[in-house]
């Protein structure tokens, strides 16, 4: 008796502190240095969800190891709905190509897609292409092959490659660089001739006519492109990715916290004020509800794996 009453006590406890959540300021861990898409979505989600949480959300920067440092504090971090991850694409990827992953899969576990920075396949404007077809048709006739630039194994840029080689541009020479930034640069200087990265870093480069854009691997349009269309517009609809940045818990954390950080997220990101924030650098709101965000995440997953397992995709 004594013990179902302890239990209980136990119980209402955790139900009445599910209730006064948040009771105190939030974290998002950002496993990447400040300025990037992943840093600049976080800020102006935290902004919209703290003033309905009524509680500040503290965005904190922890970069390094492809995103593995930030991740692995969150993954063993206490379960009690004040500390989150921003993830991206890596909290999928790393452990296909990582042996020595410092936590499990499972212990982060999916709380809401918040937006994506749709990627965009630019060549250097001396390549004679102007869409993906066209690309796709010269690549063909170049008996060494094209060079494409990586922000290294897994990346972005990565999967598009290999998506494309599966959809029947078999002849990209993987280049990898250190970062997305790197890669585009190669291209500028026509060290490479192509990549793929985050629209917010190469549509600056395409407006100053030094990038050719060809398509965007998102689902559709870009607010801040229109002009450029997708992949499946192209005939390339196995061409699809984007770097996205989504909130991510400890495992373990309440499903009722979770549930409601997924609405507070979902009505920020549905908001016009979110939307002004982030669609002119071309970054596109992404306003999943719980279980679309987790079918998605679960797809996700299922499709890049397979990718990478075809690839013999290696950490660098």
């Amino acid at each position: 008796m004594k013990k179902l009453l302890l239990l209980l006590a136990f119980l209402l406890n955790a139900l009445a502190a599910q209730a006064d959540w948040p009771d105190r300021p939030v974290k998002w861990i950002v496993p990447f240095a400040p300025g990037g898409a992943n840093d600049l979505i976080a800020r102006a989600a935290a902004e919209g969800v703290a003033k309905r949480i009524g509680q500040p959300v503290v965005i904190e920067n922890k970069p390094g190891a492809g995103a593995i440092i930030g991740a692995e504090y969150v993954a063993k971090s206490k379960p009690d709905g004040y500390t989150f991850l921003i993830g991206a694409a890596g909290v999928v990827t790393n452990s296909f190509i990582r042996k020595d992953m410092p936590y499990k899969d499972e212990e982060l576990v999916p709380v809401g897609m918040i937006a994506v920075a749709p990627s965009v396949i630019v060549v250097h404007p001396s390549v004679p292409a102007s869409n993906l077809k066209e690309f796709a048709a010269w690549a063909k006739t170049q008996a060494n092959g094209v060079n494409w630039a990586t922000a290294g194994t897994a990346s972005t840029p990565h999967f598009v490659a290999e998506m494309l080689k599966e959809s029947g541009v078999p002849n990209l020479n993987i280049v990898p660089y250190k970062s997305g930034n790197e890669g585009v640069t190669a291209v500028i200087s026509n060290n490479v001739s192509a990549t793929s990265e985050a629209s917010i870093v190469v549509l600056p480069q395409v407006k100053a006519g030094k990038l050719k854009a060809l398509a965007t691997t998102y689902e559709k349009r870009m607010g801040a492109a229109p002009d450029i269309p997708t992949t499946k517009e192209a005939g390339f609809p196995g061409v699809a990715i984007g770097h996205w940045a989504a909130l991510f818990a400890p495992r373990g954390t309440p499903q009722a916290v979770i549930e409601k950080m997924n609405a507070e997220i979902l009505a920020v990101v549905k908001g016009r004020e979110f939307h002004d924030k982030l669609v002119p650098s071309g970054i596109e709101p992404a306003p999943y509800t719980y279980a679309e965000f987790v079918k998605w995440y679960t797809g996700e997953r299922d499709r890049l794996g397979r990718i990478a397992q075809h690839a013999k995709m290696q950490a660098d």
